[in-house]
Parts: C-alpha cells; structure tokens; sequence
C-alpha cells in the first residue's frame, strides 16, 4: 500500500514525532510505501510532494515544525479542489490518507472522507480544543513554555512594582491559559469561556498589591469583557477557513489597568514562541503514539476515524468526533482556578 502524509494548520511541536512513528512501523511493520504531501491541503491539491522514507525521518524526533511544510490551504474554497485532490491522489497512486491537523484540517479530512477517501486523522493543536480526545499533541509544550515565562515575569514585576499582563494563544478555547496560569503563579486569568469585568480585575491587581507582591495576569488571545465593546484587536484579515487574526488584548488590558489604577502595566505577548522548538517528552511520546496507531488504522482499513487519547489509551474515534464542536473550558474547572485569583 502507498500512504500520503500531510501536516497542516499552524505548526506545533510534536508533528514531526507523528511523521516519524507514522514512517517507521509503516515501513517495517506493514510493508507500506509513502509519499509526503507538502505544504498542509495544498500537497495534494496541486500534486507537490517529497520523499518520505525511513531515511527522511531518522533524527527529527526532537525537531519542532513539521519537515513537510504547512499551509491553511482549504479545498473546499477552490473550485474544482476536491476533483483535484482525488486525481492527484489517483496519480501518485496513493491509497490511502494519513492529515495530521486540528479542527480546520481534520474537518477537511472529515469531509473528503465522506466523499469517498481514504483518510485517517491525527489531532494537533497547541490550544488543546479538539473534542473527542482528552489531549493534543502540542499543548503541554506551549504550557511548559508560558509557565517558564510567568516564572520568570514574577521577579521582574515584583523588582519594579509593576503589573504584567501575559498573552497567550487561544482564540475560542482558553485551556493554556488557565494551565499555565495555574502552574506559574498567576494572579488572574482571564479566557474566551468566561467573560471579564475590567472593574473586577482593577480590584484583584489592587488587592495584590495590598500584600505588597506584584500582580501577573495571564489572558487567551480570545478573551472578551462582559460589557463594554470587544478590547481584542483585529486586523480584518482572513484565513481560507474564514478566521480572523486576533492579538492586542494584553496591551489594551494593561492600558485599561494603568489607567484605573495608577499601576504602571505592561503586556507581553508570547505570541509563536508558543508553537515552536523542541517539544517536551510528553507531547514526543503522545505523537509518536498517535502515529503508531494512526498507521495500523489504515493497515486494517479503519478509514474515516481519528486517532484520540482517552485515559492512557489510544482509540479510534469517527473523524467528526474530534470536529464537530470544540473542547472548551467549563464554568466548574474555571471555578477551581479562582481560589488562587487576587
């Protein structure tokens, strides 16, 4: 059997672990033959493709990125996209599918499943918000990497009396956020899930100073307040999935503090230092067991499903289970959080 592989979407760290796993077994285990679709959708789209053998993946293990490239491409925007998928396909005489992505990419694989590919789905994404799996691949490294800033914002602030307001990414779903915010320290933090009230977070960073310790906030990318017009900045510009890009809640946060309390604020936007480097052992050994599992899917001809983390076990779960609805942060394991707040 011959299998294409593709990544798309935002890159995240752990991708290349998934290739490799998806790579070696294939070959060894199952005998199979692979063909590398670069460039995310558009590989198959406009038949641009690579190598892709054992030799290809030996030492990317702890790579970030993805060795294959990756795009927001969506053929199902292009006329005529998904005929030419399937003659691309036909002709570099692959059977079958292996799309590594989160919800825009894998809700294209849902798609192109439905109408008649052969595919299997692997989720990734740094934001943790695919239904249908209890993690993504790609999230604990992103924590690990906001929790090391929060750790190291703490003494600074504290050195100079200032507020520091931290933005991570998460435009629908605030799980780094509320993890990293957790693990490091943080005073508030604020996600898309629960609106805010700015007089409300004047109040907690004026209660911290009262213990004569520094205020740090951790807010998503995504993040909204209660009433008062949307504090997010939007540049207008879309993707092929129809997303806008979101940035500029933390510096109007700390503007909005400094300017009701006197506090000096600043913002600091960890931004794609999020998405890259090396990815942590966790998410190496999650990928790679994605991958194994991915690739013994298409050996039995499972096609149609996506690969999902439940308790410590890898299943195998239809494909819209992991697109048809995000995995948000719920009002109870927000709750938890708020005990620390203040």
């Amino acid at each position: 059997m011959r299998v294409g592989v593709l990544t798309g979407g935002g890159d995240c760290p752990g991708l290349n672990a998934v290739i490799r796993a998806v790579v070696r077994k294939g070959v060894k285990t199952h005998g199979f033959e692979f063909v590398g679709y670069r460039d995310g959708w558009k590989g198959p789209l406009e038949g641009y493709t690579m190598e892709l053998g054992v030799p290809q993946v030996r030492g990317i293990l702890p790579r970030g990125g993805t060795i294959l490239g990756s795009s927001r491409t969506n053929p199902f925007k292009i006329e005529g996209g998904v005929e030419q998928i399937k003659d691309n396909l036909a002709k570099d005489g692959v059977d079958a599918l292996v799309a590594i992505g989160g919800e825009d990419t894998l809700g294209v694989a849902t798609k192109l499943a439905d109408l008649g590919v052969n595919v299997v789905g692997v989720p990734k994404t740094i934001d943790n918000d695919l239904s249908g799996t209890d993690f993504t691949f790609g999230f604990d490294t992103a924590v690990n990497i906001a929790t090391e800033a929060i750790d190291r914002l703490h003494t600074t602030a504290e050195s100079h009396h200032r507020v520091l307001v931290v933005e991570v990414m998460g435009r629908h779903a605030g799980w780094i956020a509320l993890h990293s915010g957790i693990a490091g320290g943080a005073n508030i933090v604020l996600i898309p899930e629960q609106p805010f009230d700015i007089e409300e977070v004047c109040r907690l960073v004026e209660s911290r100073f009262e213990s004569r310790f520094s205020p740090i906030l951790v807010v998503s990318e995504g993040a909204i307040p209660k009433e008062g017009g949307d504090m997010t900045l939007i540049s207008g510009e879309k993707d092929a999935f129809g997303h806008v890009r979101l940035g500029g809640i933390g510096d109007r946060i700390a503007a909005e503090i400094e300017n009701r309390t006197g506090k000096e604020a600043r913002a600091v936007v960890l931004g794609h230092v999020q998405r890259g480097g090396t990815p942590t052992a966790f998410d190496r050994w999650l990928a790679t067991r994605f991958g194994l599992q991915a690739v013994d899917a298409v050996a039995d001809r499972e096609f149609g499903t996506m690969m999902a983390l439940r308790g410590t076990d890898i299943i195998r779960v239809p494909l819209i289970e992991g697109t048809g609805e995000l995995k948000l942060v719920s009002p109870e394991e927000y709750a938890e959080a708020e005990v620390f707040f203040g």
